[in-house]
């Protein structure tokens, strides 16, 4: 049995950062970049680090190199972190895991810490490879869950679930985590959006390393769970911005959708302390006359743009400040 899965990249178009504070979100899949893996028997249990894993470097200046693109972490903790968890619901649930073992290898194209969901894609693609197998059924709903608590509950990381909810469901997904129905039954709900409705998307990305996630979120989620009124108030927010968002993808209002991106990244402006680099990713978007707003938590950003002449002015202008720009691909 040889098994080889994938996961994919993503972009958080609107309502970030509202999904862990019973948000609603829309995120889309980028398939410019994966999480691969593959999986068969072997005598024993073992996991084999990649490239970023290993501490062997050509040179100086590919170590310098590794860690401004990978981050100072791969994906061998993670990974490790996951089989717990996926032991533990095995456990909870009354479910025997077969007695084998298993090889598995990874690699990921997903540049860590710039918001496009790095870590879960490597979990994503790892948990897609274990359900087949030990030929587990999974609810479409619940898959998500594991991934995120493989990086709450395991690692101690700070998330939500959009990142996890849209690599499992794929395309582009709405996300409403009302309190009523995470409370009840511990996920949101989840409603796939015609890709073919969501045209003329770019994502930007920088190629150096930003601030990860769980340093974004950390003192906004604290604030959030005191009760302050400007951070309830701001999650109402972006909450609202991603329901009308809804709205305005299924009518084809791209008018009011570039003014909710734009609103989104604006609101998150006065809220949050951000960094220069990523201020300037935005401003310099905008000069164009492309909306933006992050993809996640810095480092990356995402937005609507009018016709190729204005891709291509993107470019031009993101090219000398060492960013790159892409068109996301959503489907297969």
């Amino acid at each position: 049995m040889f098994i080889e899965t994938y996961a994919y990249a993503r972009a958080g178009l609107l309502g970030n950062p509202s999904d862990g504070c019973f948000g609603k979100t829309i995120s889309l899949l980028v398939r410019n970049f994966r999480a691969r893996v593959i999986l068969y028997p072997s005598a024993r249990l073992e996991i084999k680090p990649g490239k970023a894993d290993l501490p062997v470097f050509e040179s100086l200046d590919d170590l310098y190199a590794s860690m401004r693109w990978r981050g100072y972490y791969g994906g061998f903790r993670i990974i490790q972190a996951l089989i717990v968890r996926l032991a533990d619901y095995c456990r909870a649930n009354g479910i025997e895991l077969p007695n084998r073992n298993f090889t598995l290898e990874y690699e990921s194209t997903v540049p860590l810490r710039l918001g496009m969901g790095g870590s879960s894609a490597i979990i994503t693609a790892a948990l897609r490879a274990l359900v087949q197998f030990y030929g587990l059924n999974i609810a479409p709903e619940v898959f998500p869950n594991i991934v995120l608590e493989t990086e709450t509950k395991e690692l101690g990381v700070a998330a939500g679930l959009q990142d996890r909810v849209i690599q499992a469901y794929e395309g582009v997904v709405y996300m409403d985590f009302v309190r009523e129905l995470m409370e009840s039954r511990g996920y949101g709900d989840y409603q796939p959006l015609d890709p073919s409705l969501l045209s003329g998307v770019y994502v930007a990305y920088r190629r150096s390393l930003s601030e990860g996630t769980e340093v974004f979120h950390n003192n906004i989620r604290e604030r959030w769970r005191n009760g302050d009124p400007e951070i309830v108030k701001a999650m109402q927010t972006w909450a609202s911005y991603a329901e009308q968002g809804r709205e305005a993808i299924l009518a084809g209002d791209r008018k009011k959708l570039h003014q909710l991106i734009d609103a989104n990244f604006d609101l998150r402006a006065r809220i949050y302390t951000l960094d220069q680099g990523n201020l300037e990713m935005i401003r310099a978007a905008r000069t164009t006359g492309a909306a933006a707003n992050f993809a996640g938590s810095g480092g990356a950003i995402v937005g609507l743009y009018e016709g190729e002449e204005m891709f291509h002015r993107l470019v031009e202008v993101m090219s000398p400040l060492g960013i790159g720009v892409i068109q996301p691909q959503i489907v297969a």
